[in-house]
């Protein structure tokens, strides 16, 4: 199968004053082009850490990542990361925070604006593009973000925790919109989250990571047809599963990743 990114026999080791600290443990995993996988486990069992070993913000202990067949070296423009806290430069309005990647890329200003315009309108933001991030919304921040990370055409877009900080029917709305953009550029998406909930509404597929040292407890397919509705019979049955999924202790989890 021809497969958008790989993971094999992925492990992470930590020094610190204690010793060797294992963060993550022959994690093998492979997503298909255009899939949204949202990947779920309690605090601390290495979800953000994958996504920066994935992004080349750090290098793996052993084991490879490939994108496209490729092995992964290092941060490049193929990896978009979209974190928690908005990441936005104060100084810069909405269009320029946007351009940015471009202008890293050498991008000629007009064609940088003009992009950047196009995402903006994608992620709902026309009309704001030289506001400044203090004069928006957290919602409005994290579009812009998106905007940001999807200006440059990257292969796959990394998402952190993005609506973690937004209350919860801004999170809604967002959650909604990202399948919209999802859906009309046909990106292939890794998506970290603790909540259950948000995990079964958005993912085609659900990895589930145990505690640390984090091992994949399982990896499961959701055949529920969109739009989904969040309190449907099927929905709820599915959050039971993966509630039981995160509960099972870790001897079991490796017996299954």
């Amino acid at each position: 199968m021809n497969h958008k990114l790989e993971l094999r026999n992925v492990t992470k080791t930590f020094k610190t004053e204690e010793g060797e600290l294992t963060a993550l443990e022959n994690i093998n995993l492979a997503i298909k082009p255009s899939e949204f996988l949202c990947i779920i486990g309690p605090s601390g069992c290495g979800k953000s850490t994958l996504l920066r070993l994935i992004a080349g913000l750090d290098d793996p202990s052993s084991g490879e990542i490939l994108l496209d067949g490729k092995e992964l070296r290092g941060p490049s423009q193929d990896r978009g990361m979209v974190f928690q806290e908005y990441s936005l430069f104060p100084w810069r309005n909405v269009l320029k925070n946007v351009t940015f990647g471009l202008e890293i890329q050498g991008i000629d200003k007009q064609e940088q604006y003009k992009i950047a315009e196009e995402y903006i309108e994608l992620v709902g933001l026309k009309g704001f593009e030289k506001r400044y991030p203090y004069e928006l919304s957290g919602g409005m921040k994290q579009r812009v973000a998106i905007a940001r990370a999807l200006a440059t055409e990257p292969a796959i877009l990394l998402m952190d925790e993005p609506f973690g900080s937004v209350d919860a029917q801004t999170r809604n709305i967002l959650q909604e919109e990202l399948l919209e953009i999802w859906k009309r550029t046909k990106k292939t998406i890794l998506f970290v989250t603790h909540s259950v909930d948000e995990a079964v509404y958005l993912a085609d597929r659900v990895a589930v990571v145990s505690s640390r040292p984090g091992c994949l407890v399982k990896c499961a397919k959701i055949d529920i047809p969109r739009p989904r509705k969040r309190t449907s019979v099927e929905v709820n049955e599915f959050r039971g599963k993966l509630l039981m999924w995160l509960s099972l202790e870790r001897t079991k989890a490796c017996i299954q990743r």
